[in-house]
C-alpha cells in the first residue's frame, strides 16, 4: 500500500474495482451487440452517431487486420502482458490518484478486448461516429476506457512535470 502526502492509505482494490466495472460494461454492450445484430448491421442514430456491429481482428484502426490470423495471439500476449505490467503498477503506485485511475482505465479495457480475442479471434466493435464525407473507425467501450486512461497518463506526466 502506498500512503498519499495527506498521510491517507490507499490500496489498489478500488482500482482493480474500476477496471472490473469497465471490464463489466464493455463485455454486456458487447453481448447486446452480438444478440440483437449482424455483422454489418447498423442502426441510425443521430446524423453524427450509428450503432453497428463490427468485426475487427486487428488492433487500433485495425492495423494488421488482413494479416493471416496470427495477429489474434500476439495481440492477445501482448494485451496479457500489459495487464500483468499494469496490475505490478498499479501495487506499487495506488497512491497516486491520476495515475492509478489511468491504469485502471487501460486495465479494464485491455481485458475486455483479450476476452474478445480469445472467444471470437476478434474485437466486437460498434460506436461508430462520422460527419459527412469524415468516417471514424468504429470502437467500443474497452477502447474508450484505453483512450482516456492514455490522456489522463499524460496528463498525470504533465502535472508530475510541471511540480517538479
Amino acid at each position: 500500500m502506498a500512503k498519499s502526502s495527506s498521510g491517507k492509505t490507499y490500496g489498489m482494490l478500488p482500482w482493480l474495482g474500476l477496471a472490473l466495472l469497465l471490464l463489466i460494461a464493455d463485455q454486456f454492450t458487447k453481448v447486446l451487440i452480438l444478440g440483437y445484430y449482424k455483422l454489418g448491421d447498423a442502426t441510425y442514430v443521430t446524423s453524427f452517431f450509428n450503432v453497428v456491429r463490427v468485426h475487427n481482428s486487428g488492433a487500433a484502426f485495425s492495423f494488421l487486420a488482413s494479416a493471416s490470423g496470427w495477429q489474434r495471439w500476439f495481440f492477445t500476449v501482448i494485451g496479457i502482458a500489459a495487464a500483468l505490467f499494469i496490475v505490478w503498477m498499479l501495487r506499487s503506485h495506488a497512491g497516486q490518484k491520476l495515475f492509478s485511475f489511468a491504469l485502471a482505465c487501460i486495465l479494464g479495457g485491455a481485458i475486455g478486448n483479450v476476452i474478445d480475442r480469445v472467444l471470437h479471434g476478434y474485437v466486437v466493435d460498434f460506436l461508430d461516429f462520422h460527419y459527412g464525407s469524415w468516417h471514424f473507425p468504429a470502437f467500443n467501450i474497452a477502447d474508450s476506457a484505453i483512450t482516456v486512461g492514455a490522456v489522463c497518463l499524460i496528463l498525470d506526466e504533465l502535472l508530475r512535470v510541471r511540480k517538479s
